[in-house]
Protein backbone atom coordinates (compact mmCIF):
# COMPACT_ATOMS: atom_id res chain seq x y z
CA UNK A 1 0.00 0.00 0.00
CA UNK A 2 1.31 3.62 -0.61
CA UNK A 3 0.67 4.89 2.78
CA UNK A 4 4.51 5.70 3.87
CA UNK A 5 5.42 7.74 0.97
CA UNK A 6 2.82 10.10 1.15
CA UNK A 7 2.77 10.41 5.04
CA UNK A 8 3.83 14.38 5.00
CA UNK A 9 -0.26 15.26 3.65
CA UNK A 10 -1.40 13.24 6.20
CA UNK A 11 0.32 14.26 9.13
CA UNK A 12 -0.80 18.49 7.91
CA UNK A 13 -4.21 17.13 8.27
CA UNK A 14 -3.69 15.10 11.52
CA UNK A 15 -1.98 17.85 12.87
CA UNK A 16 -4.51 20.27 11.70
CA UNK A 17 -7.54 18.15 13.24
CA UNK A 18 -5.65 16.33 15.93
CA UNK A 19 -8.69 17.42 18.24
CA UNK A 20 -11.38 16.33 15.90
CA UNK A 21 -13.48 19.68 17.69
CA UNK A 22 -12.20 22.15 15.60
CA UNK A 23 -12.06 20.95 11.96
CA UNK A 24 -10.87 22.49 8.68
CA UNK A 25 -13.95 23.90 6.83
CA UNK A 26 -12.96 24.71 3.22
CA UNK A 27 -13.90 28.78 2.02
CA UNK A 28 -15.01 27.34 -1.61
CA UNK A 29 -17.93 29.72 -2.70
CA UNK A 30 -21.13 27.90 -3.32
CA UNK A 31 -23.27 26.84 -6.50
CA UNK A 32 -26.01 25.58 -7.52
CA UNK A 33 -26.24 21.88 -7.76
CA UNK A 34 -28.74 18.88 -8.43
CA UNK A 35 -30.98 17.39 -5.50
CA UNK A 36 -29.28 13.80 -3.81
CA UNK A 37 -30.32 10.40 -5.59
CA UNK A 38 -30.87 7.53 -4.43
CA UNK A 39 -27.79 5.02 -5.16
CA UNK A 40 -29.44 2.16 -6.70
CA UNK A 41 -25.89 0.23 -7.07
CA UNK A 42 -25.71 -0.30 -3.58
CA UNK A 43 -26.39 -3.59 -2.20
CA UNK A 44 -29.74 -3.83 0.23
CA UNK A 45 -30.48 -7.61 0.08
CA UNK A 46 -29.53 -8.11 3.52
CA UNK A 47 -31.07 -6.44 7.08
CA UNK A 48 -28.88 -7.57 9.85
CA UNK A 49 -26.25 -4.94 11.17
CA UNK A 50 -24.49 -2.88 8.37
CA UNK A 51 -27.00 -3.77 5.90
CA UNK A 52 -28.20 -0.43 4.05
CA UNK A 53 -31.27 0.57 4.82
CA UNK A 54 -30.82 4.06 2.39
CA UNK A 55 -28.07 5.38 0.25
CA UNK A 56 -28.09 8.91 -1.45
CA UNK A 57 -25.53 10.97 -3.17
CA UNK A 58 -24.56 14.56 -1.57
CA UNK A 59 -24.22 16.85 -4.24
CA UNK A 60 -23.66 19.82 -1.89
CA UNK A 61 -20.85 17.84 -0.02
CA UNK A 62 -18.01 20.38 0.03
CA UNK A 63 -16.02 20.70 -3.34
CA UNK A 64 -12.27 19.61 -2.47
CA UNK A 65 -13.67 15.92 -1.65
CA UNK A 66 -16.53 15.55 -4.24
CA UNK A 67 -13.87 17.18 -7.46
CA UNK A 68 -11.52 13.95 -6.65
CA UNK A 69 -14.04 11.96 -8.17
CA UNK A 70 -15.42 8.18 -6.17
CA UNK A 71 -18.45 7.88 -4.40
CA UNK A 72 -19.95 10.12 -1.42
CA UNK A 73 -23.05 9.05 0.43
CA UNK A 74 -25.24 9.83 2.62
CA UNK A 75 -26.63 6.62 4.52
CA UNK A 76 -28.68 5.34 6.73
CA UNK A 77 -27.81 1.79 8.15
CA UNK A 78 -28.72 -0.79 10.86
CA UNK A 79 -26.78 -1.11 14.19
CA UNK A 80 -27.24 -2.37 17.53
CA UNK A 81 -27.50 -0.64 20.79
CA UNK A 82 -24.89 -1.55 23.19
CA UNK A 83 -27.17 -0.87 26.29
CA UNK A 84 -30.11 -3.49 25.91
CA UNK A 85 -28.87 -5.16 22.27
CA UNK A 86 -31.85 -3.78 20.20
CA UNK A 87 -32.10 -3.13 16.68
CA UNK A 88 -31.26 0.45 15.67
CA UNK A 89 -30.39 3.02 12.73
CA UNK A 90 -27.89 4.85 12.77
CA UNK A 91 -26.91 7.82 9.85
CA UNK A 92 -23.73 8.66 8.47
CA UNK A 93 -21.21 9.43 5.13
CA UNK A 94 -19.27 7.06 3.06
CA UNK A 95 -16.78 7.58 0.66
CA UNK A 96 -14.94 5.38 -1.59
CA UNK A 97 -11.92 6.62 -3.83
CA UNK A 98 -11.86 7.27 -7.55
CA UNK A 99 -10.11 4.96 -10.17
CA UNK A 100 -9.44 0.99 -9.63
CA UNK A 101 -9.65 0.03 -6.45
CA UNK A 102 -5.77 -2.12 -5.79
CA UNK A 103 -5.79 -6.10 -5.64
CA UNK A 104 -8.73 -7.03 -2.36
CA UNK A 105 -10.49 -3.77 -2.86
CA UNK A 106 -10.05 -0.30 -0.99
CA UNK A 107 -8.81 -0.29 2.39
CA UNK A 108 -10.92 1.20 5.08
CA UNK A 109 -10.32 3.89 7.48
CA UNK A 110 -13.78 4.34 10.08
CA UNK A 111 -13.31 7.87 11.17
CA UNK A 112 -14.85 8.31 14.44
CA UNK A 113 -16.12 11.50 15.23
CA UNK A 114 -15.68 13.84 18.69
CA UNK A 115 -18.54 15.06 20.49
CA UNK A 116 -21.35 17.20 18.50
CA UNK A 117 -23.83 17.57 20.60
CA UNK A 118 -26.76 14.92 21.56
CA UNK A 119 -29.79 15.95 19.31
CA UNK A 120 -31.03 14.56 15.72
CA UNK A 121 -29.36 18.19 14.28
CA UNK A 122 -25.70 17.52 15.87
CA UNK A 123 -25.55 15.15 13.23
CA UNK A 124 -21.97 15.92 11.58
CA UNK A 125 -23.70 14.33 8.31
CA UNK A 126 -26.24 16.67 8.45
CA UNK A 127 -23.39 19.14 7.13
CA UNK A 128 -21.47 19.93 3.86
CA UNK A 129 -18.04 19.29 5.35
CA UNK A 130 -18.52 16.66 8.88
CA UNK A 131 -18.69 19.53 10.84
CA UNK A 132 -15.25 20.64 9.92
CA UNK A 133 -13.67 17.11 9.46
CA UNK A 134 -13.56 17.52 5.61
CA UNK A 135 -9.39 17.66 5.45
CA UNK A 136 -9.18 14.63 7.29
CA UNK A 137 -11.85 12.86 4.67
CA UNK A 138 -9.95 14.08 2.14
CA UNK A 139 -6.81 13.25 2.64
CA UNK A 140 -7.68 9.40 3.74
CA UNK A 141 -9.24 9.01 -0.12
CA UNK A 142 -6.08 10.61 -1.69
CA UNK A 143 -4.16 7.92 0.25
CA UNK A 144 -5.99 5.47 -1.12
CA UNK A 145 -8.80 4.60 1.81
CA UNK A 146 -12.21 4.33 1.60
CA UNK A 147 -14.03 5.86 4.38
CA UNK A 148 -16.82 5.45 6.54
CA UNK A 149 -17.88 8.55 8.98
CA UNK A 150 -20.80 7.38 11.50
CA UNK A 151 -22.82 9.21 13.14
CA UNK A 152 -23.79 7.59 16.17
CA UNK A 153 -26.96 6.69 17.09
CA UNK A 154 -29.70 9.53 17.86
CA UNK A 155 -27.35 11.78 15.52
CA UNK A 156 -29.23 12.41 12.62
CA UNK A 157 -32.03 9.57 13.16
CA UNK A 158 -34.66 9.54 15.94
CA UNK A 159 -34.06 8.04 19.24
CA UNK A 160 -31.36 8.72 22.03
CA UNK A 161 -28.09 9.44 21.63
CA UNK A 162 -26.31 7.64 24.64
CA UNK A 163 -23.68 10.20 24.58
CA UNK A 164 -20.52 8.65 25.59
CA UNK A 165 -22.07 5.10 25.74
CA UNK A 166 -18.56 3.24 24.15
CA UNK A 167 -20.10 0.31 23.27
CA UNK A 168 -23.18 1.93 21.49
CA UNK A 169 -20.74 4.05 19.30
CA UNK A 170 -18.00 1.30 18.61
CA UNK A 171 -20.69 -0.94 17.16
CA UNK A 172 -21.99 2.30 14.93
CA UNK A 173 -18.36 2.33 14.05
CA UNK A 174 -18.16 -1.55 13.07
CA UNK A 175 -21.61 -1.52 11.15
CA UNK A 176 -20.39 1.93 9.17
CA UNK A 177 -17.66 -0.43 7.83
CA UNK A 178 -20.19 -3.21 7.00
CA UNK A 179 -22.41 -0.52 5.39
CA UNK A 180 -19.68 0.92 3.27
CA UNK A 181 -19.01 -2.45 1.94
CA UNK A 182 -22.67 -2.70 0.98
CA UNK A 183 -22.35 0.63 -0.85
CA UNK A 184 -19.38 -0.65 -3.01
CA UNK A 185 -18.11 -4.17 -4.06
CA UNK A 186 -14.77 -2.82 -4.14
CA UNK A 187 -14.10 -1.79 -0.34
CA UNK A 188 -12.07 -4.34 1.26
CA UNK A 189 -12.82 -6.16 4.46
CA UNK A 190 -9.62 -5.09 5.93
CA UNK A 191 -10.17 -1.30 8.18
CA UNK A 192 -8.28 0.68 10.85
CA UNK A 193 -10.01 3.26 12.52
CA UNK A 194 -9.21 6.87 13.98
CA UNK A 195 -11.12 8.89 16.35
CA UNK A 196 -10.41 11.18 19.07
CA UNK A 197 -11.97 12.01 22.23
CA UNK A 198 -15.39 10.36 22.51
CA UNK A 199 -14.73 9.01 18.88
CA UNK A 200 -11.67 7.58 20.68
CA UNK A 201 -14.10 6.29 23.15
CA UNK A 202 -15.48 4.74 20.25
CA UNK A 203 -12.65 3.32 17.99
CA UNK A 204 -11.49 1.53 21.32
CA UNK A 205 -14.78 0.33 21.93
CA UNK A 206 -14.57 -1.11 18.56
CA UNK A 207 -11.36 -2.67 18.53
CA UNK A 208 -12.76 -4.70 21.55
CA UNK A 209 -15.70 -5.72 20.22
CA UNK A 210 -14.92 -6.24 16.20
CA UNK A 211 -13.59 -10.05 16.48
CA UNK A 212 -16.91 -11.00 18.30
CA UNK A 213 -19.21 -8.85 15.89
CA UNK A 214 -17.88 -8.52 12.76
CA UNK A 215 -15.45 -11.08 12.74
CA UNK A 216 -15.84 -11.42 8.35
CA UNK A 217 -13.95 -8.26 9.01
CA UNK A 218 -10.29 -8.55 9.43
CA UNK A 219 -9.16 -4.91 12.13
CA UNK A 220 -5.73 -4.43 11.55
CA UNK A 221 -5.77 -1.20 14.25
CA UNK A 222 -7.20 1.82 15.90
CA UNK A 223 -6.20 4.70 16.98
CA UNK A 224 -7.48 6.92 20.22
CA UNK A 225 -6.67 10.24 20.17
CA UNK A 226 -7.86 11.58 24.45
CA UNK A 227 -10.31 8.97 24.91
CA UNK A 228 -13.32 8.78 26.97
CA UNK A 229 -12.63 5.41 27.68
CA UNK A 230 -14.12 5.34 31.50
CA UNK A 231 -15.91 8.46 32.44
CA UNK A 232 -17.45 7.36 35.91
CA UNK A 233 -15.09 9.36 37.82
CA UNK A 234 -16.75 12.55 36.91
CA UNK A 235 -19.40 11.86 39.71
CA UNK A 236 -17.20 11.81 42.06
CA UNK A 237 -15.88 15.07 41.10
CA UNK A 238 -19.62 16.71 40.62
CA UNK A 239 -20.44 15.02 44.13
CA UNK A 240 -16.84 17.23 45.40
CA UNK A 241 -17.45 20.08 43.54
CA UNK A 242 -14.23 19.95 41.36
CA UNK A 243 -15.45 19.03 37.91
CA UNK A 244 -13.44 21.74 35.49
CA UNK A 245 -15.83 23.86 33.27
CA UNK A 246 -15.93 21.39 30.45
CA UNK A 247 -16.53 18.37 32.30
CA UNK A 248 -19.60 19.95 33.91
CA UNK A 249 -21.02 20.73 30.09
CA UNK A 250 -20.05 16.60 29.33
CA UNK A 251 -21.42 15.66 32.29
CA UNK A 252 -25.02 17.58 31.57
CA UNK A 253 -24.67 15.94 28.28
CA UNK A 254 -24.19 12.35 29.71
CA UNK A 255 -27.32 12.91 31.95
CA UNK A 256 -29.33 13.73 29.22
CA UNK A 257 -28.17 10.75 27.35
CA UNK A 258 -28.84 8.12 30.79
CA UNK A 259 -32.13 9.94 31.53
CA UNK A 260 -33.16 8.79 28.19
CA UNK A 261 -31.33 5.27 28.45
CA UNK A 262 -32.82 4.53 31.75
CA UNK A 263 -36.34 6.51 32.16
CA UNK A 264 -36.06 5.25 35.87
CA UNK A 265 -33.53 7.62 36.61
CA UNK A 266 -34.72 10.27 38.91
CA UNK A 267 -32.52 13.29 37.08
CA UNK A 268 -34.09 15.35 40.06
CA UNK A 269 -31.07 13.87 41.83
CA UNK A 270 -28.73 15.78 39.72
CA UNK A 271 -29.52 18.74 38.57
CA UNK A 272 -30.71 22.05 40.68
CA UNK A 273 -30.68 25.54 40.49
CA UNK A 274 -29.52 27.51 36.83
CA UNK A 275 -29.48 23.40 35.37
CA UNK A 276 -32.65 22.46 36.03
CA UNK A 277 -34.56 25.18 35.29
CA UNK A 278 -32.75 25.54 31.63
CA UNK A 279 -32.73 21.70 30.69
CA UNK A 280 -34.47 21.72 27.79
CA UNK A 281 -32.19 24.18 26.40
CA UNK A 282 -28.84 22.96 27.83
CA UNK A 283 -29.20 19.94 25.32
CA UNK A 284 -28.79 22.41 22.29
CA UNK A 285 -25.93 22.19 19.73
CA UNK A 286 -26.86 25.15 17.57
CA UNK A 287 -28.99 27.97 16.80
CA UNK A 288 -29.85 30.32 19.06
CA UNK A 289 -30.41 27.58 21.92
CA UNK A 290 -27.05 27.00 21.00
CA UNK A 291 -25.86 30.10 21.98
CA UNK A 292 -28.09 30.64 24.90
CA UNK A 293 -26.45 27.60 26.27
CA UNK A 294 -23.25 29.04 26.28
CA UNK A 295 -24.55 31.48 28.55
CA UNK A 296 -26.24 28.99 30.96
CA UNK A 297 -23.28 27.47 31.29
CA UNK A 298 -21.39 30.51 32.55
CA UNK A 299 -23.92 31.22 35.21
CA UNK A 300 -23.66 27.51 36.64
CA UNK A 301 -21.86 26.61 40.00
CA UNK A 302 -20.61 23.11 41.17
CA UNK A 303 -23.81 22.72 43.54
CA UNK A 304 -26.13 22.69 40.36
CA UNK A 305 -24.24 19.39 39.22
CA UNK A 306 -23.85 17.82 42.69
CA UNK A 307 -25.46 14.69 43.50
CA UNK A 308 -28.25 14.91 46.08
CA UNK A 309 -26.87 12.16 47.98
CA UNK A 310 -24.34 9.55 47.85
CA UNK A 311 -26.53 6.75 47.13
CA UNK A 312 -27.40 9.09 44.22
CA UNK A 313 -24.23 9.29 43.07
CA UNK A 314 -22.78 5.38 43.69
CA UNK A 315 -26.06 4.58 41.41
CA UNK A 316 -24.61 6.89 38.56
CA UNK A 317 -21.13 5.75 38.57
CA UNK A 318 -22.28 2.51 38.32
CA UNK A 319 -24.49 3.08 35.44
CA UNK A 320 -21.25 5.09 33.95
CA UNK A 321 -19.27 2.01 34.47
CA UNK A 322 -21.49 0.21 32.08
CA UNK A 323 -20.17 2.64 29.62
CA UNK A 324 -16.29 2.17 30.64
CA UNK A 325 -13.61 0.74 29.19
CA UNK A 326 -11.89 -1.67 28.71
CA UNK A 327 -14.75 -4.42 28.33
CA UNK A 328 -12.03 -7.16 26.98
CA UNK A 329 -9.28 -7.95 25.32
CA UNK A 330 -8.49 -5.62 22.29
CA UNK A 331 -9.05 -7.67 18.87
CA UNK A 332 -5.88 -5.53 17.43
CA UNK A 333 -3.58 -3.56 18.16
CA UNK A 334 -3.91 -0.38 19.78
CA UNK A 335 -2.68 3.18 19.59
CA UNK A 336 -3.24 5.42 22.44
CA UNK A 337 -2.60 9.31 22.35
CA UNK A 338 -3.70 11.47 25.83
CA UNK A 339 -2.32 14.44 27.40
CA UNK A 340 -1.46 15.70 31.14
CA UNK A 341 -3.81 19.20 30.73
CA UNK A 342 -6.89 17.49 29.12
CA UNK A 343 -9.85 19.54 30.90
CA UNK A 344 -12.19 17.38 29.99
CA UNK A 345 -10.54 13.65 30.69
CA UNK A 346 -8.60 13.26 33.54
CA UNK A 347 -5.31 11.95 32.95
CA UNK A 348 -5.89 9.12 35.84
CA UNK A 349 -8.79 7.82 34.43
CA UNK A 350 -7.14 6.96 30.78
CA UNK A 351 -3.77 5.72 32.89
CA UNK A 352 -6.11 3.18 34.53
CA UNK A 353 -8.02 2.44 31.39
CA UNK A 354 -4.73 1.42 29.83
CA UNK A 355 -3.36 -0.26 32.34
CA UNK A 356 -6.76 -2.63 32.18
CA UNK A 357 -6.58 -3.22 28.79
CA UNK A 358 -2.57 -4.17 29.94
CA UNK A 359 -3.90 -6.59 32.19
CA UNK A 360 -6.35 -7.94 29.78
CA UNK A 361 -3.60 -9.29 27.23
CA UNK A 362 -3.87 -5.98 24.74
CA UNK A 363 -1.69 -4.85 22.78
CA UNK A 364 -1.15 -1.10 23.23
CA UNK A 365 1.51 1.69 22.30
CA UNK A 366 0.62 4.52 24.78
CA UNK A 367 1.98 7.98 24.02
CA UNK A 368 1.39 10.01 27.10
CA UNK A 369 1.66 13.76 26.03
CA UNK A 370 2.17 15.68 29.49
CA UNK A 371 2.03 19.09 28.18
CA UNK A 372 -1.08 18.94 25.98
CA UNK A 373 -4.42 19.63 26.35
CA UNK A 374 -7.65 17.94 24.77
CA UNK A 375 -7.60 20.01 21.64
CA UNK A 376 -3.59 20.09 21.33
CA UNK A 377 -2.37 16.69 21.03
CA UNK A 378 -0.09 15.64 18.43
CA UNK A 379 -1.51 12.71 16.49
CA UNK A 380 1.32 12.96 13.54
CA UNK A 381 2.84 9.41 15.06
CA UNK A 382 0.04 7.61 14.31
CA UNK A 383 0.00 8.09 10.30
CA UNK A 384 3.13 6.04 10.84
CA UNK A 385 1.73 3.50 12.99
CA UNK A 386 -1.30 3.05 10.99
CA UNK A 387 0.94 2.35 7.96
CA UNK A 388 2.85 -0.10 9.74
CA UNK A 389 -0.36 -2.19 10.73
CA UNK A 390 -1.63 -2.46 7.28
CA UNK A 391 1.56 -3.73 6.06
CA UNK A 392 1.50 -6.22 8.30
CA UNK A 393 4.30 -5.26 10.82
CA UNK A 394 4.41 -6.52 13.81
CA UNK A 395 3.06 -4.20 16.82
CA UNK A 396 4.70 -2.38 19.11
CA UNK A 397 3.54 -2.46 22.79
CA UNK A 398 4.74 -0.53 25.56
CA UNK A 399 2.42 -2.55 28.10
Amino acid sequence: MPILPRTAMWIAAVGTCAALVAGCASALEPKAVPEPQAITTADFATDGPGSLVEAMTIPTFDRSVSNLGGTTAKVLYRSTSGIDGTPTEVSGALFVPPGDPPPGGWPVMAFAHGTTGIQQECAPSASNDLLGSVGLIKSYLELGFAVAAADYQGLGTDGNHPYLDNRTAGLNVIDSVRALRKLSPSVSNRWAAFGGSQGGGATWAANEQAAGYASELELVGTVSLVPSADMSGIVRKALDGTLTDDQAAAYIWMLMGLQKSYPDLRIDDYISGVVRENWDVLGACSGPEGNQRGEILSQMSTDDVEPASSEAASLLTSLLERTALPIGPASAPMMVIYAGRDSFIDTRWTDDAIAEGCALGSVIEADFQPDKGHGDVDGGASVQWLGERFGGQPAPNNC
